[in-house]
């Protein structure tokens, strides 16, 4: 007795391509809606791109029209965070004057002790003092051991105070 098999057209999943093809204008409408455009066109890709490698994973019941709408809001989301990082381009800069990280322009003729130090010396004190180095640290970088660095920056302080008068109060802020 010939038996007959008889396929529900519900529960066969379409090929990726007819997906495509009924949903992408619907699609192409919501990223258009939620970010204009230019950028529609993108977040459609992207939003058929990810679609793609997790389409053989949905259920088959799955209504595969709110599926991809809910894959292009995210994309839209994506799109609209990304932008906010994005610098906003200005015709002209603000002038806006620091002295953050420019050495010598609250102290110069401190800058200028610390300059007329021996090399050795003017490398520990900048690395020890500006840059908060280890003692371990300069002497790697110098090379020697940790005392001669240790020894190199004291000099260096040394230095500083009998040359230049507010080193002492002025250490600190080398």
């Amino acid at each position: 007795m010939p038996t007959s098999i008889v396929f529900n057209v519900m529960d066969v999943k379409q090929p990726f391509e007819l997906v495509v093809q009924t949903h992408g204008t619907t699609v192409l409408r919501v990223c258009r809606s939620l970010l204009g455009v230019q950028d529609a066109d993108d977040a459609w890709s992207e939003t058929f791109l990810a679609a793609m490698r997790a389409y053989p994973g949905l259920p088959e019941t799955a209504n595969v029209g709110a599926w991809l709408v809910t894959i292009a809001r995210r994309k839209a989301i994506d799109v609209h965070r990304a932008a906010k990082r994005n610098p906003l381009p200005v015709e002209e800069l603000p002038e806006a004057p620091t002295e953050l990280g420019i050495p010598g322009d609250g102290d110069a003729d401190l800058w200028g002790q610390v300059g007329r130090l021996p090399e050795k010396q003017r490398l520990a004190i900048t690395y020890r003092y500006v840059a908060g180095m280890s003692h371990a640290q300069i002497a790697a970088i110098l090379g020697g051991s940790v005392d001669a660095a240790r020894r190199a920056a004291a000099d260096g302080m040394k230095n500083l105070r009998r040359n230049y008068p507010g080193a002492i109060t002025k250490g600190a802020q080398l």
